[in-house]
């Protein structure tokens, strides 16, 4: 009981946070959305959850999708303008990198929208090896644009839950299965794909 009157705390000592930030919140969230796809390290779960708390599921989802596609095309842009050359040049005639690369350039428009939409996958490294790669960079946006539209809403989905789980057993059990069966998901695909 203590350690649900503990998590309950958290959660409106959150909240209140959330209150005191007023527009900010949203806003500090959104760039740090953004530069997720640039800073893999940083939790993009929590700023899809302060935007869907703070802007209401329809328009925090919406805003959160935006930036994240964004943010992944971004990078993607970036290593197509200032390191294809090199990589290329230098590092592509290694064979375990051509083969990898030719896969990569090979993945029909569906299955690279199937690797983008799965949430446990390396997005970064997707982003930077389409980036790399001879994949047109339209393409590589509107796969993005579609899959992206699915981790967002599953990171809403799981952020906002998650707050629930603190006093409803049965949405920890519901949360814990979803995670474990998109888990499941993205191993199945790697490896279908030959993607680690």
């Amino acid at each position: 009981m203590n350690i649900v009157n503990s998590l309950q705390s958290i959660d409106l000592s959150l909240n209140n946070l959330l209150n005191d930030l007023g527009y900010l919140a949203p806003l500090i969230s959104s760039v740090l959305i953004y530069l997720e796809s640039l800073f893999a390290f940083l939790p993009l779960v929590v700023f899809i959850t302060i935007n869907t708390k703070t802007l209401g599921p329809i328009l925090g989802v919406i805003i959160s999708w935006i930036l994240t596609t964004l943010g992944g095309f971004t990078v993607g842009w970036l290593c197509r303008k200032g390191f294809s050359k090199f990589f290329n040049k230098n590092l592509r005639k290694k064979k375990k990198i051509r083969e990898f690369m030719k896969m990569i350039e090979g993945l029909s428009f569906n299955k690279m929208v199937l690797i983008i939409a799965i949430p446990f996958m390396p997005s970064f490294l997707i982003n930077v090896c389409a980036g790399l790669s001879k994949i047109k960079l339209k393409k590589f946006f509107y796969a993005l644009a579609v899959g992206k539209v699915f981790i967002v809403c599953f990171w809403a989905y799981i952020g906002t839950n998650i707050l629930e789980c603190l006093t409803n057993p049965i949405q920890i059990v519901k949360v814990i299965a979803l995670m474990l069966l998109t888990f499941a998901l993205t191993k199945i695909v790697s490896t279908k794909l030959n993607i680690e």
